[in-house]
């Protein structure tokens, strides 16, 4: 049975322990500046996902909500494990599981983090890298058919 390899990142550049996609996203403030930049694009453009979530006020997506998958992605970057350390393990299955996931959320979701990308100029190896890995997130979070 033979294996379909994937071309290397763009740029050549793969994760080390010491190159890691937070360090070379520049640290906390770029990779809370992501998250902000995700849900700015939920509440703009997939009404029905930023509905799943605490809102605030305004109808946004509430500033805890923000912080939270902001310490969450500083931690799954390679950088300091404040959210483990405030929340425990991520347990990402179980903390969704109580969220129907189909496909059309996977999509919603993952298109909201290529936009957020985007504005933030994540290109290269590090976005092929972060392109791979949030698809696999995405996906092994669906627990309903469709």
């Amino acid at each position: 049975m033979s294996m379909e390899l994937k071309p290397p990142p763009s740029d050549g550049w793969v994760p080390t322990l010491d190159d890691t996609p937070f360090t070379r996203m520049g640290g906390e403030a770029p990779v809370h500046a992501l998250a902000e930049a995700f849900y700015d694009v939920m509440d703009a453009e997939e009404p029905a996902l930023a509905a799943i979530h605490e809102l605030d006020a305004q109808g946004k997506v509430n500033r805890g909500t923000r912080q939270r998958f902001g310490m969450f992605l500083v931690g799954w970057l390679g950088g300091p494990q404040h959210y483990s350390a405030t929340h425990g393990h991520p347990r990402l299955r179980m903390r969704h599981g109580h969220l129907p996931v189909d496909t059309a959320m996977r999509d919603a979701w993952l298109r909201c983090m290529q936009k957020a990308m985007d504005k933030r100029g994540i290109t290269g190896g590090l976005r092929s890298f972060l392109d791979d890995r949030f698809a696999q997130v995405a996906d092994f979070l669906r627990n309903t058919e469709g």
